[in-house]
């Protein structure tokens, strides 16, 4: 993704928990975590035009939109267990503001671990059920996802994988490595109306469970009760 290619432009790394932004295809917080990552192998991490994107071949992805009123789960940090927490403990912990409303937060306390930051996702049937879950960060338009025209520059979605499902499902998106991408360990993300029409020599590592668009400014607020009225993308 070209966002993470100028990721490796930033020198330093820092606990922080960020809201994502409108405008941009990362926020600040995600693209200094990311300095850990190679400029070799960022500088190969492009997507394979390998299945179909969003709305294309009559695949969609399980998109969730939220509203001007959405308020996200909070990531809050552990003192410890009581009795027996210490006022070392209680006051050592820190605490971020809460993301702005339609919107969410990202939580990079650990930058230096083998994952890119922590989300809070919403409690709901799609994200309950992942088995093994993990989150990429995408920008809509590599996802051919499709916002109001206002927009033109990228904008962050979470997509939800679940790795256990490692196996062909129809018009379901994928998420799998080619062959020739092995190397560098490049993933894509794609559909299929037909395991026919997957390359002979990609290999499955998961499936999109959930994709979350933020709230923005130039979408509707308030939700009207009718469909044509309350399409956001």
């Amino acid at each position: 993704m070209t966002a993470m290619k100028l990721a490796i432009k930033a020198t330093t790394a820092f606990a922080a928990v960020t809201a994502c932004h409108a405008f941009s295809t990362l926020s600040e917080s995600l693209t200094i975590a990311l300095t850990k990552v190679s400029k070799t192998s960022l500088a190969s991490a492009t997507a394979s035009n390998a299945g179909n994107l969003h709305g294309q071949g009559s695949c969609f992805m399980p998109l969730l939109q939220n509203d001007d009123e959405y308020i996200a789960p909070r990531i809050v940090q552990i003192a410890g267990a009581y009795p027996g927490v210490t006022t070392k403990d209680y006051l050592a912990v820190s605490s971020e503001p809460p993301a702005e409303l339609g919107q969410w937060s990202y939580d990079f306390s650990d930058p230096n671990g083998p994952q890119m930051g922590t989300i809070a996702l919403p409690g709901m049937p799609s994200v309950h059920e992942c088995e093994d879950p993990v989150v990429v960060i995408a920008d809509h338009f590599s996802l051919n996802v499709q916002l109001t025209r206002e927009i033109v520059d990228p904008v962050d979605l979470v997509v939800l994988c679940d790795r256990s499902k490692t196996y062909f499902s129809e018009r379901k998106f994928l998420v799998f490595e080619l062959e020739e991408n092995a190397v560098d360990g490049v993933l894509t993300i794609g559909a299929f109306a037909s395991k026919a029409e997957m390359p002979p020599n990609a290999k499955i590592l998961g499936q999109v469970m959930l994709v979350q668009i933020p709230w923005l400014p130039s979408m509707q607020k308030k939700k009207s009760g009718f469909m044509e009225e309350d399409e956001y993308f």
